[in-house]
């Protein structure tokens, strides 16, 4: 029991709800150039890039299930690409275990553009749309933009949503 009362889940889901809630409000009617920035992506990459890829992935699934439950997307659309793009941008620790703020922005940019990408290739699986259009060439870089630029800022909200504690190094004592 303990573990699910400190676990990431109970933290997971109300820090989902207020991201999912500022993207629908804030940045839902404020698009840059025609593209709605995508802010939950945002925070998932985040918190990918400071959790670790697996993190990244639990963070893009439930988050994305949560999108999917308040929008008209088919269920498990969104928790698929989010996943995918919080799975690559955790993938910056494989090189270091606590990565500096602009590798894990570069991360959280190629995390961000998996996940948007994702995104109409899920769509044609299910059956929702067509194919990748013209479109994607302008709304990618944006998305993935933008997710870069807050990176910074969410990234400490992500390792605290995902319950992940920052390394401390110590001296080897002899």
């Amino acid at each position: 029991m303990r573990n699910v009362v400190v676990g990431p889940l109970l933290r997971l889901v109300p820090v989902g709800l207020i991201a999912l809630s500022v993207q629908r409000v804030v940045f839902g009617n404020h698009p840059v150039h025609g593209v709605k920035v995508q802010f939950v992506l945002a925070l998932v990459v985040a918190a990918g890039a400071g959790g670790g890829s697996d993190r990244g992935a639990v963070a893009g699934f439930v988050l994305g299930l949560l999108y999917d439950f308040s929008g008209n997307t088919p269920l498990g659309l969104m928790a698929l690409a989010y996943g995918l793009g919080g799975m690559t941008a955790g993938y910056v620790h494989s090189f270091t275990p606590d990565p500096q703020w602009w590798l894990a922005c570069i991360f959280a940019f190629v995390g961000a553009a998996v996940g948007e990408t994702a995104v109409p290739i899920a769509e044609v699986v299910t059956g929702e749309s067509g194919w990748i259009t013209g479109d994607l060439l302008v709304t990618v870089p944006i998305v993935a933009l933008a997710a870069a630029m807050l990176c910074p800022l969410l990234m400490p909200v992500g390792r605290w949503m995902m319950g992940v504690k920052r390394k401390k190094w110590k001296a080897m004592l002899e």
